[in-house]
């Protein structure tokens, strides 16, 4: 099992980073916050996970260690493969799924692209008792962050990682605002970002 990689970045994609390690390119799949922080040319750690299948190896890359943690530990649920898993650490940060967990927040956990109410409520029965307590600080009486505009951020975030200025990324995210809906996927709305400013 490779437990992390660390060299520099050869390419950045949407949806994936190639570092080169040793003089082999890896690709690994990546959340748009997590191809966010890095930049072609300069060095990087990313803790991996890999998923292995019958026709395929798939590298998947993290920011950190509890990032990696919390995707290998919500695919122990039922019903929740590897593609569920990316999704839930691109909306949502580990200590956010783990209040959602915790306070039965069947709501915030729909708000994931490829999770139904069902599916919400298995996860929270299923990994009640083992995902543990939020690690970070939180101010007391502090709003949770709306989740339902996480999308906005990471869109944001993805455009700067590739390159585009923080300004035109702004319109680009208003420009695709409309197409969110209720359960944003991320991915295609940093599509339809770059095909937006594509065409400016």
């Amino acid at each position: 099992m490779i437990a992390h990689v660390r060299g520099e970045v050869a390419a950045l994609t949407l949806t994936s980073a190639v570092l080169e390690v040793g003089g082999v390119g890896l690709e690994l799949m990546c959340t748009p916050g997590t191809l966010a922080s890095l930049r072609t040319g300069q060095p990087a750690r990313l803790a991996t996970s890999m998923v292995v299948r019958e026709d395929s190896l798939t590298l998947f890359g993290f920011v950190d260690d509890d990032e990696k943690a919390v995707f290998e530990l919500v695919q122990t649920a039922s019903g929740v493969g590897p593609k569920v898993a990316q999704a839930i650490t691109a909306v949502l940060s580990p200590d956010d799924l783990r209040r959602a967990i915790a306070s039965d927040d069947v709501k915030t956990l729909t708000r994931v692209p490829g999770i139904g109410q069902k599916g919400a409520q298995r996860i929270i029965l299923e990994l009640k008792d083992r995902i543990g307590a939020p690690t970070g600080p939180r101010v007391p009486g502090a709003p949770a962050a709306p989740v339902v505009d996480a999308w906005r951020g990471q869109v944001h975030q993805g455009l700067v990682g590739l390159g585009w200025p923080a300004k035109d990324a702004d319109k680009a995210v208003e420009a695709v605002a409309d197409q969110a809906g209720d359960a944003p996927d991320v991915g295609a709305l940093l599509r339809a970002a770059l095909r937006t400013l594509s065409k400016a």
